[in-house]
């Protein structure tokens, strides 16, 4: 699929942008350079590969996490100090929606 300088003209139309002769001409080489790289993806068989749960997961690749653990100590009383009101460690604010 490519488009043409009317399709760049109408999409800029429906945009409500402005394009110069030049930068119409640069967005019709950039957008049909990216449909370009979709048809390549597609052209790729892919018969027979699972789909990974994430893009680096993988049987020989562990993810290297550092530990979850808290490296500021709690300061909830001392960061509430300046609430107007508080109840029970949260802060409470007026109801905004009835």
């Amino acid at each position: 699929m490519s488009l043409s300088a009317s399709d760049i003209a109408r999409i800029a139309s429906l945009a409500r942008l402005q394009l110069a002769p030049d930068e119409s001409e640069r967005m019709l080489g950039q957008i049909n350079g990216f449909f370009n790289l979709v048809e390549r993806m597609r052209a790729v068989d892919t018969a027979g590969v699972e789909p990974l749960a994430h893009p680096v997961a993988t049987e020989d690749l562990s993810l290297r996490l550092r530990d979850d653990v808290a490296s500021e100590p709690n300061q909830r009383e001392a960061n509430q100090r300046s609430a107007p009101a508080v109840e029970r460690g949260l802060f409470l604010v007026p109801k905004v929606i009835e």
